[in-house]
């Protein structure tokens, strides 16, 4: 649905920042307001309905309802939110209460699924049937998008990639299997995010790089380092391979600090053949279009009528 007026109401509830915004019914932004994410419960409430007013001011957009896009994910049965890292939500009804705060309906989803939902919708997979949206950043999530509708699954856990165990380890690899915060080992998320990555990366050197520290030495020529990157590149490629043999998408969109790697793309889509379960692969592995304002925008178009 669009309102009356022809607008649409994001949020995107960080770890670190609340953005609200509003846009018109072609995503295009009138107005965006960030502020820091008060790490309380009912702060953060508060946090949400100031930004929203803030963006809205001077224009009629009071019964416009809210979509917002949360780390973890409201549970179907419960409607309690659950594995966020942002563990004052976990616990909450954060729907119920945000309605009764703002005065409005509202629908949440996970934040990787807005970023899917926001490049499939007029981002860099515009077009296409199936859409999986990939997020490699602080954690490793992802979101599953077909003929423009968010796919979320009878347990609301489509897309949650992360955590399935690297494809196709070495005994190296076995060995080196780090522990998960979900409780098991050697989730994809502890290999291809961006702390996953510089742990097994930085061990090389024996000192803590980050991600951006390890990627210049490669630019400056440390062979270490490219190599790393050339490692990142694969295991990736066998993470996405699964999703491919699973759900076949016409394209993947990758988001998240480390998909700005340069390379990464191409790097990754080069590797798959070796892994996928066919003689041709004919998904594109694709840069995001608008970055980290995927999550406000697909939060948005939560309301919008594929």
């Amino acid at each position: 649905m669009t309102t009356e007026q022809g607008f649409l109401i994001g949020v995107d509830l960080g770890g670190t920042k609340i953005e609200s915004a509003l846009l018109d019914s072609h995503g295009k932004f009138v107005a965006r307001v960030r502020k820091a994410t008060p790490r309380a419960y009912d702060e953060t409430l508060a946090a949400i309905k100031d930004t929203i007013e803030q963006a809205c001011a001077g224009h009629a957009a009071a019964d416009i309802p809210v979509g917002v896009g949360i780390p973890g994910s409201p549970s179907p049965s419960t409607g309690l939110i659950r594995n966020a890292n942002s563990t004052w939500l976990n616990g909450r009804p954060l729907q119920t209460d945000l309605e009764k705060v703002l005065g409005r309906p509202v629908r949440l989803a996970n934040d990787a699924n807005c970023f899917a939902l926001s490049e499939a919708r007029d981002g860099a997979a515009a077009g296409a049937k199936v859409v999986f949206g990939v997020i490699l950043g602080t954690g490793c999530g992802g979101g599953l998008v077909i003929d423009g509708a968010l796919l979320e699954g009878a347990a609301g856990v489509t897309g949650e990639w992360g955590h399935i165990s690297l494809p196709w380890p070495s005994v190296q690899e076995t060995e080196e299997a780090a522990p998960c915060w979900c409780g098991k080992r050697g989730c994809l998320e502890t290999w291809i995010s961006g702390p996953g990555y510089a742990r097994w990366a930085s061990a090389a050197f024996g000192e803590v790089l980050s991600p951006e520290m390890i990627v210049a030495r490669a630019a400056a020529g440390d062979a270490v380092a490219a190599a790393s990157l050339l490692v990142l590149q694969d295991r990736i490629a066998r993470g996405l391979a699964i999703v491919i043999n699973l759900v076949d998408p016409d394209v993947i969109v990758l988001g998240g600090g480390l998909s700005n790697l340069p390379g990464l793309g191409e790097g990754i889509e080069s590797r798959l053949s070796a892994h996928v379960f066919s003689d041709v692969v004919n998904t594109r592995v694709v840069q995001n279009r608008f970055g980290d304002s995927s999550g406000v925008r697909g939060a948005a178009w939560l309301w919008a009528t594929p």
